[in-house]
């Protein structure tokens, strides 16, 4: 595969640098930027700690829409 020369502005430059990861190229950096970011590249991205994280905040919501029903029940039933 073959190279070319790029000219980034100073802040575009810097904004890639910051994203870009230890392990990879400003190459891969920018195609994992711009490239197409599927569900399963995000949750590659969490480990079993945030997984047991995420499960709390799933029960809270769920936990907070029940409750969002019964009073939604108890305004309509007065």
């Amino acid at each position: 595969m073959g190279t070319k020369n790029v000219r980034l502005d100073e802040d575009v430059y810097e904004r890639i640098k910051s994203q870009k990861r230890d392990d990879e190229t400003f190459s891969d950096a920018i195609d994992r930027l711009t490239g197409e970011y599927t569900l399963l590249d995000f949750a590659a991205e969490f480990d079993d700690e945030d997984s047991g994280r995420w499960e709390t905040e799933r029960e809270l919501i769920e936990a907070t829409e029940d409750e969002d029903e019964s009073v939604e029940r108890l305004l309509h039933d007065e």
